[in-house]
């Protein structure tokens, strides 16, 4: 195993939380408890057993609680990228903490919650890791891995882990798990405001540099209430 690829993360935390309600009504989703913890500290406390010392977190949906709430941390260090102003979507959120970030750097969200295999999910990447090829490397797992997910899946992978997206009507074989490792040149002539990732995804996959890795361990889908019991009662038995 090699070392790591960054030192840093950006951390996805300032949607709305809308798929969560009721338990987001007075929470940011961030803050919602599973297993005995929220949910953004089930990610943090993954990159700082990974090795990775430095958290961007965007802020945007009851901002003043999730910030109180890292500000109780001592590690990893955390640095705020705030959108109380506007929410900025996933590729906006990430531009405008780009000059926080070194390059490359790890890009995860913030109700991510996993079980690792052989290898921890940053190691895993930092591993396949090749700038002179790739824009981003996407974190994937197969539908076998992929607890409580119920959609079609979002990429199909080459033999040599280029994307390509799933085809309408049809079923894909691999699920994004929300982390990714992330170059500055993905995010180059972006543009301006709010957008999505999927446009910046959208050109490097045209130019043949976005790249998918697949994942050993587990992974667990928390989007709703509902999905939190049987996440709890997977990871006792992980």
């Amino acid at each position: 195993m090699t070392g790591l690829a960054s030192d840093s993360a950006m951390v996805m935390a300032a949607g709305l939380g809308k798929r969560m309600r009721p338990l987001t009504a007075s929470q940011p989703k961030p803050l919602v408890r599973v297993a005995g913890k929220p949910l953004i500290d089930h990610t943090l406390d993954r990159l700082v057993e990974a090795g990775v010392t430095r958290a961007v977190v965007n802020v945007h949906y009851l901002a003043d609680a999730l910030i109180s709430h890292l500000e109780a941390r001592k590690k990893p260090e955390i640095l705020i990228s705030d959108e109380r102003a506007m929410l900025l979507e996933t590729g906006g959120g990430m531009v405008r903490a780009k000059d926080l970030l070194p390059d490359p750097f790890f890009c995860l969200n913030a109700d991510n919650i996993w079980l690792d295999g052989p290898c921890d999910a940053f190691h895993d990447l930092s591993n396949r890791w090749n700038p002179d090829e790739m824009d981003a490397l996407l974190l994937m797992v197969p539908h076998a891995r992929a607890l409580n997910f119920r959609g079609k899946g979002d990429f199909q992978m080459d033999p040599l882990g280029r994307l390509t997206r799933r085809r309408s009507g049809r079923i894909a074989p691999f699920i994004f798990t929300g982390i990714q490792l992330v170059s500055h040149r993905l995010l180059r002539d972006a543009p301006e405001g709010k957008f999505s990732t999927n446009i910046l995804w959208e050109r490097a996959i045209g130019e043949g540099r976005l790249f998918g890795h697949g994942f050993t361990g587990q992974w667990f889908e928390v989007g709703t209430p509902q999905s939190i019991r049987p996440t709890e009662e997977a990871m006792q038995r992980g």
